[in-house]
């Protein structure tokens, strides 16, 4: 675990819209080293809740989220103020 906290704290390349093929072949490739690619790649719908669910449900639902959530912080410190504002209410990776 320590490994992976030094290894976050690396500095990124920022995307100003000049530089997409770069940035994203770096950000790919740092957020499989994370295990986070799988929050940005796959597009899939986090489980809603019901008031019977059962722990297994309420815990896959909180791992999805999380995932998501991992997911883009990742990307959006990674993106020049332009392109963060343009892109910080998209829902999906789909949505741009």
């Amino acid at each position: 675990m320590e490994s992976e906290a030094s290894f976050s704290g690396i500095a990124l390349t920022v995307f100003n819209e000049r530089n997409c093929q770069l940035w994203t072949m770096c950000m790919e490739v740092y957020l499989e080293a994370l295990d986070k690619w799988e929050g940005v790649e796959e597009c899939y719908e986090i489980p809603v809740l019901t008031n019977n669910s059962a722990l297994a449900q309420i815990k896959v639902q909180k791992q999805k989220k999380t995932k998501k959530a991992k997911s883009k912080v990742y990307l959006f410190v990674a993106d020049s103020t332009a392109i963060f504002t343009r892109i910080m209410s998209l829902k999906s990776t789909m949505e741009l």
